[in-house]
């Protein structure tokens, strides 16, 4: 294998090419651009890649690593003159404006393959845009409640699934002299996660994107029945007071002092709370509860994907790329706790031996059929993504002003969605 590398400031690149005594019916060049400079994701990417070369080696490849941050801001450059043959990014509206201006490749036909048809149906709505697909998930991770186990036992609390359970639980928690959720807000994303759960549960995942596109009033009755659902917890005193000082971190302690007895969070607050001492015993997780029942189940799970730009040169080979990536295999090895350490998006993957990731594995294969989300502040213009964060943050401090803070964010939308 010959190796060159190359930096500058805003990139470091490295050149590849695979060759193995063997045959294949890929040739040519393969260009792939990536945006995980980090070591493990690096290092990850880049035996994958080896793997697929090995495979083909009349196929010669070319591989340039990126740094996350300029990456983001060299992409339509990239994607418009010099375009690779595979670029990683990001899933639903993040890839929009992408979409829009045609830089990248409907990938529809793979998803009609059976396989893939089969194997990846839980992240297929993320890589959708007007009922076409354009390009394809490879990792992702779950959000959900993490709960005091312990605390629930105390209290003889169960896992609940619908609305009225989970309020039912709040009041218990309430009552024994603790917060129900610890949270810290000072950042806004953690009240963006809270929010994504309302109006998902409470309105289901098109019209949650259809908000996120602006094509919904925020002073629409549906939005006010996600937050006067909202309210309910926060008029029982279901958070930790003064939320919007403490960043996620810090809002940590509550949890672990059995202040509070539950975190809506992602899978990766699990290692932190592990090592301040809380043990798989005392910790636990369920799937954000059913609100409206007539709303199929959706989550929130970042995801990062690989698509084709619609300039590249050798567009056969980088299909059978993502279908080498997301195969049960490749998902499996790339997904492990030695390489990316989170959830593979082919159900008939394996999951490495984690309580946490075997839950999120389950949950979001079987039991996510609405659809997966990508967080509010990737799933909603950056703009407004901000200032609707920032309204969230508001409405739980001061849950009655709630039509002052909607009318707030409806201005917004009329100027931001021209």
């Amino acid at each position: 294998m010959l190796s060159k590398m190359k930096t500058t400031a805003a990139a470091v690149a490295v050149t590849s090419a695979f060759a193995v005594p063997a045959s294949a019916e890929l040739t040519g060049d393969l260009t792939i651009f990536l945006d995980t400079s980090n070591p493990a994701p690096r290092a990850t990417m880049e035996a994958m890649i080896a793997r697929f070369g090995e495979k083909h080696p009349d196929l010669a490849i070319e591989t340039t690593v990126i740094d996350r941050e300029a990456y983001k801001t060299q992409i339509r450059n990239f994607l418009t003159a010099n375009a690779p043959d595979v670029a990683t990014w990001y899933a639903a509206n993040r890839m929009r404006p992408y979409v829009e201006a045609g830089l990248f490749e409907d990938v529809s036909d793979l998803y009609a393959e059976p396989e893939i048809a089969e194997a990846l149906g839980s992240t297929k709505g993320a890589l959708t845009i007007d009922d076409k697909q354009w390009g394809v998930a490879y990792t992702y991770y779950q959000w959900g409640v993490y709960y005091r186990k312990d605390i629930f036992a105390e209290l003889g609390l169960s896992e609940p699934t619908t609305w009225e359970e989970e309020k039912a639980n709040c009041t218990k928690i309430v009552a024994s002299g603790r917060a129900c959720y610890t949270i810290g807000t000072k950042y806004l994303w953690t009240a963006g996660g809270w929010f994504d759960y309302m109006n998902m549960r409470t309105n289901g995942f098109d019209f949650h994107m259809d908000l996120a596109a602006g094509n919904v009033s925020w002073e629409d009755d549906r939005v006010k029945q996600t937050f006067m659902n909202w309210k309910e917890l926060i008029d029982m005193g279901g958070f930790i007071a003064d939320h919007q000082t403490y960043s996620w971190q810090e809002a940590l302690p509550f949890m672990v002092k059995g202040e509070a007895a539950a975190y809506l969070m992602g899978n990766f607050a699990v290692a932190p709370l592990r090592e301040a001492g809380l043990t798989d015993d005392q910790l636990d997780f369920y799937q954000f509860p059913t609100i409206n029942p007539d709303v199929a189940l959706s989550e929130d799970a970042p995801t990062d994907t690989f698509h084709i730009p619609a300039n590249a040169k050798n567009k056969e080979a980088a299909r059978e790329f993502l279908r080498f990536a997301t195969s049960a295999e490749e998902q499996t090895i790339i997904n492990n706790g030695k390489n990316l350490g989170q959830l593979p998006v082919n159900a008939a993957s394996s999951v490495d031996d984690d309580k946490f990731l075997q839950q999120g594995f389950k949950m979001l294969s079987t039991n996510s059929t609405g659809g997966v989300a990508q967080f509010w502040d990737r799933d909603a213009p950056a703009e407004m993504a901000k200032v609707s964060m920032e309204g969230f943050q508001e409405f739980m401090v001061k849950p009655g002003e709630l039509d002052k803070i909607l009318a707030k964010l409806e201005r917004a939308r009329g100027r931001i969605y021209k």
